[in-house]
């Protein structure tokens, strides 16, 4: 029994965003992320994802499709304007959706979305996306 973890050999710990307004899917999240060596900061919607982006350096972003306010894709737009202003710097995003068609996941990609899983939120599922969108 050595202190390895099998889910993510190679990948240093990551701070990660995480955008949902459900609790129950933060909370999911969270220890998915925790389980994998990552750190997690959690927020609820598509303005306090960008305020946080803003004001803070992520490795990467999980970002729910749809919350309140401001929803996912929206704000992820919002990011690839900021980004492409060279107002900040180019953060990867995983889009979170509960509609796992293929027209849905075009129109991520189309947005700015660097990768996609599906919900629930699986732990397998999500550190392939992870690994796959970080190269």
């Amino acid at each position: 029994m050595g202190g390895m973890t099998t889910t993510t050999p190679a990948m240093r710990p990551l701070r990660v965003l995480v955008a949902d307004d459900n609790p129950l899917n933060l909370r999911l999240a969270t220890r998915i992320l925790r389980d994998m060596g990552h750190s997690g900061v959690l927020v609820g919607d598509g303005h306090k994802a960008l305020e946080a982006l803003r004001a803070q350096t992520f490795d990467l972003v999980l970002m729910d499709v749809t919350m309140p306010g401001m929803d996912g894709v929206e704000a992820l737009r919002e990011l690839r304007a900021r980004e492409a202003a060279g107002m900040q710097r180019r953060t990867p995003v995983i889009m979170v959706t509960a509609y796992d068609l293929p027209e849905d996941r075009r129109r991520l990609l189309d947005a700015g979305a660097d990768g996609y899983v599906a919900k629930p939120l699986d732990a397998e599922r999500l550190a392939a996306e992870i690994r796959r969108v970080l190269g």
